[in-house]
This record gives C-alpha cells, sequence and structure tokens, in this order.
C-alpha cells in the first residue's frame, strides 16, 4: 500500500475534519454520532496501523517504508519507521480506540471533545514518523494544543492553572530545542533527520566566558535538546507539572498523557541524543543517571503520602520513567532494550490504572483514596483488574512490567553498581505505594453507606480493560516480539554510539596538539 505512513497519520485529522463540518447539533443525537464516528475512526487507523507492523523488516536497521517530497515553502516532507519507532506508532493507535470508549460518559461539548482527540492522534502519531527536523518540530509541539484544551475545557475545578502549567513548562522547554535545530540546520546545511544522523558534529573543547565547554557543540545541543525532552518525560526535577496536569485532566486526557505523550521525550533520547550527540550525551551521562535515580526514589517517597488516586499514579509514573532515562542513557543492548520496553509497558499499565480510577470516580465523583475501602465487596471483577495493573506496576515477574525494569537494572549495573543499587530500592517503594493505595481502596469491610449501592464494571468497561489485559499478561510471558521488533535496530544505535566515543578522544587529542 502506498503512502501507509501518511495514511496511517492523516486518518484521525480527516475524521476530525468531517465532525467539524458536517456533524450539527449538541443533541444527543449527534453527540452518539460523534463518538461513533471517532471510535470507528481509531478503530480503522489501528486496523491499517497493523499493515506496517506486517510490512516492516525488523532486521533491516534503516528506516523503511520512507515517503518524501516537498510541502509549504518548499520545505521537506519526510516521513519513515525504524525499529525504534514502529512499537511507538503502533502503542499510540492501540491506545487511542480504548481511550475514545472511555469516553463514553463526556456529555459536555462531546463534538469537540472528540475533535480534540482525533487531532492529538495524529500529531502523536507524526511525532513518531516524522524524518525532518522541522516536520518533527511542527508535530511535537503543535500536540501541546489539543491536550491544553482537553485539560483546560474538561478538566476538574483547578484545570486552567493545570493546563497553563502543563503548556509553558512543555513550551519553555522546546524553545530551546528550537535555537538547536536552527544551529545544526546551519552546521550540517540539511534538515534530513538521517543525514543529520550521519553527520559529525564538533566536539572539541572551547571556552565561553571563561567556562570550559566539555564536548563543544554536541553538548551544548544535547543540553538544548535535553531542556525539551527532560520536560516532556518528565524527569527531576521538572516534573512537577505532571501530577496537576493528571488530577485536572479527564480520564481519557489522563491516559493518553501517561500511556504516549510522556514516551515522546524518552523517543527524543533515542532519535536525537544519542546518535547525533554522542560526546555530548557522554559527558552529561552521569548528570542524567543521578537524576533518574533522584526521580526514582524521591517520587516514590511522594506518592507514599498521596490522598488522591490520581496524584498517587502521576508520581509513580515520573518514577518509572526514571528507570527509562536511566536504561536510555546506560548506552547499552539491554539498558536501551528495557528503557523501550518499559515505555511500551508503561503504555499499557499507567493506561490502565488512571482507567481504573476513572471507573469509580464516575460512580463516586471523588478520586480521594480515604473515601474509598472495600470495593471487593461490591465489585469483584474490578477488584481482580485494579489487582492485576496493581501487581504489574510494581514490576511482578509474569507481568510486562517486569521485564523492562529488570533489563534497564541490568544494562545499568554494568554502567554504575550505586546508580543501580539505589535504584533497585524503588521496586520495594514501588510496591509499598501501590499495595498501600489497592488496600486502602479495595480491601477490608465495607463500611461507607455511599459505597452499598456501587455497582460492578459494565460491560463497556470490561471490554475496554480486556485488550490491556491481554498485552500485559502476553508481553509479561512472552516479551520475543518487542525484543526481536526493537533489538536490531537497538544494536546499531548502540554499535554507533560506541564507535563515535571510540573516534572522539583521537580527534580532541589531534585538536589538542594542533594548537
Amino acid at each position: 500500500m502506498d503512502n501507509l505512513l501518511s495514511i496511517v497519520t492523516f486518518l484521525p485529522a480527516l475524521a476530525a475534519l468531517i465532525l467539524m463540518v458536517f456533524l450539527r447539533g449538541d443533541d444527543e443525537a449527534a453527540n452518539r454520532n460523534a463518538k461513533w464516528l471517532s471510535l470507528i475512526a481509531t478503530s480503522a487507523t489501528f486496523v491499517i496501523s497493523l499493515f506496517i507492523l506486517f510490512q516492516f523488516d525488523p532486521q533491516n536497521t534503516s528506516f523503511q517504508m520512507v515517503e518524501e517530497g516537498e510541502w509549504l515553502l518548499g520545505l521537506q516532507y519526510k516521513m519513515g519507521v525504524d525499529g525504534i519507532s514502529v512499537l511507538f506508532v503502533m502503542l499510540t493507535t492501540f491506545m487511542m480506540p480504548l481511550v475514545i470508549a472511555a469516553s463514553w460518559e463526556v456529555t459536555h461539548r462531546v463534538k469537540e471533545y472528540m475533535v480534540a482527540f482525533l487531532l492529538l492522534e495524529t500529531l502523536m502519531l507524526g511525532v513518531f514518523m516524522a524524518l525532518d527536523l522541522v516536520l518533527f518540530y511542527l508535530f511535537f509541539e503543535a500536540g501541546l494544543i489539543p491536550m491544553f484544551l482537553i485539560i483546560g475545557i474538561w478538566g476538574g475545578a483547578n484545570r486552567i492553572y493545570a493546563s497553563f502549567k502543563f503548556f509553558l513548562y512543555t513550551f519553555l522547554g522546546s524553545v530551546l530545542m528550537l535555537v538547536a535545530m536552527v544551529g545544526m540546520f546551519a552546521d550540517a546545511g540539511t534538515t534530513d533527520i538521517e543525514q543529520l544522523m550521519l553527520h559529525q558534529f564538533g566536539s572539541e573543547t572551547f571556552s565561553i566566558l571563561g567556562v570550559q565547554i566539555v564536548g563543544g557543540l554536541q553538548t551544548l545541543l544535547f543540553l538544548a535538546f535535553f531542556a525539551s525532552f527532560a520536560v516532556k518525560m518528565p524527569m527531576w526535577p521538572v516534573h512537577t507539572w505532571l501530577p496537576d496536569a493528571h488530577v485536572q485532566a479527564p480520564t481519557a486526557g489522563s491516559v493518553v498523557l501517561a500511556a504516549i505523550l510522556l514516551k515522546m521525550g524518552g523517543y527524543g533520547f533515542l532519535r536525537f541524543s544519542l546518535p547525533m550527540f554522542p560526546v555530548g550525551a557522554d559527558v552529561l551521562t552521569p548528570l542524567v543517571l543521578w537524576m533518574s535515580v533522584i526521580a526514582i526514589v524521591y517520587t516514590s517517597l511522594v506518592a507514599l503520602v498521596q490522598e488522591d488516586m490520581k496524584k498517587l499514579i502521576a508520581y509513580s509514573s515520573v518514577a518509572h520513567m526514571g528507570y527509562v532515562t536511566m536504561g536510555i542513557f546506560a548506552g547499552n543492548q539491554q539498558g536501551i532494550d528495557g528503557a523501550i520496553f518499559q515505555m511500551i509497558s508503561h503504555g499499557f499499565i499507567s493506561g490502565a490504572l488512571f482507567l481504573c480510577v476513572g471507573v469509580i470516580y464516575d460512580r463516586m465523583h471523588t478520586r480521594e483514596i480515604d473515601a474509598y475501602g472495600g470495593l471487593v465487596n461490591r465489585m469483584p471483577a474490578y477488584a481482580l483488574i485494579f489487582m492485576l495493573f496493581t501487581m504489574a506496576n510494581v514490576g511482578l515477574p509474569g507481568t510486562s512490567g517486569f521485564i523492562g525494569e529488570f533489563l534497564t537494572l541490568v544494562g545499568i549495573f554494568q554502567v554504575n553498581t550505586w546508580v543501580a543499587l539505589i535504584a533497585t530500592s524503588g521496586v520495594i517503594l514501588s510496591a509499598a505505594y501501590a499495595l498501600w493505595l489497592y488496600r486502602r481502596v479495595v480491601m477490608g469491610d465495607l463500611i461507607k453507606e455511599s459505597l452499598k449501592t456501587i455497582t460492578d464494571m459494565s460491560r463497556r468497561e470490561r471490554a475496554i480493560f480486556a485488550p490491556l489485559v491481554i498485552a500485559t499478561i502476553l508481553f509479561g510471558v512472552y516479551p520475543a516480539p518487542i525484543l526481536d521488533t526493537i533489538g536490531p535496530s537497538v544494536e546499531a544505535l548502540v554499535s554507533n554510539y560506541q564507535t563515535a566515543l571510540a573516534e572522539a578522544p583521537s580527534r580532541l587529542i589531534q585538536v589538542a596538539a594542533s594548537h
């Protein structure tokens, strides 16, 4: 199929356009039609995206199914996937129909709500497929707008504060990335990501205002991209926007934020930071590793004292993203394999946990942990589902949560045993806060009068969780489909990274000698 990547990317946007132009009115029938059209469009996008997976050859480490051409003002339009990006495309198309199905209870401005999510899907897919700097930046930044509106219009009581905080944090981080992209174009003469990965940016140490910049231009470019991707992940200490955004966002917004949007930061590190600025990455790796460890321990401790379920799961997400950055900057096969696996797995697990909160929030309209207790007596199916994803979040062997954490720890142990030792304590802390949450919400006697008429999950809710349950258990028991897909591309990335580092010292010595 020609232009398969473009079809998958822009099909949700086409559905959004149809909704805006042809769907009139705000009555119940119009709202129902908006929901069904959105569900059909996202489901069709997932089905068509399967052809990308079927055509993809994991042994080929170059970009595949590449589409190129010119668009506005002579800018290059170039899309493609490799072993690192193809699974993020699949994660996005897999999660979006579930997100739409989870939005069936929305009654306020339904058409606009669905348009925002459909446009967001197009922009997220574009980030993972773009092979041109300008195109990547446009998709990366434009994704802020629908999410800003989703939080700001359909969010909780403090939604305006949360939406502006989300927008300003992520936008300000990306301004530095834009400056770096201009510098990259000036140095390399191209915005083509494939060519930029082959271009050697300067790594000779120089001085600015008396300060020695070890790693030269590469370090500066790395820092500029790091500012954007670290906020997006988010890494400690620029993580504070995330709990507010999660708490105020509607359930579907929280799912998209946790399952897909956070992964853009990790993807950016793998697509830009390591392959394009290897010397800069190597210079700053100790800083990133210790920031990751602090994130794991600190946010796990913060999660332990939360009274709001969404806030607890949000801090848990920051801790789990700490494992991701740690694995990426281990710079070896196990670490990067583990980081990518952790991101895919976290998409299923964290998305499911936010859906679990949404199930009881729809019934009781509160996220306070103290408002619940003894739900197992009235909601046995819910208790079982919640338990599975709680244990997966902890990293129980047999669930996908275990594979990613284990591989990242194996990878980092080869690089820094102290970092590995402290990071491992995060496994214990995650068990503490996750089981503490589960015990207080689900276990015990049903004492509160308000809970005595609560109903178990509906057929629609069970259908939403079914694919997530299957994915979490399947990839926990049989991780080969993911590891085999990413393996050759990760091996090529690690090989190129280590070769670049091996050549860098000789270049630096030659430059020093010439002076």
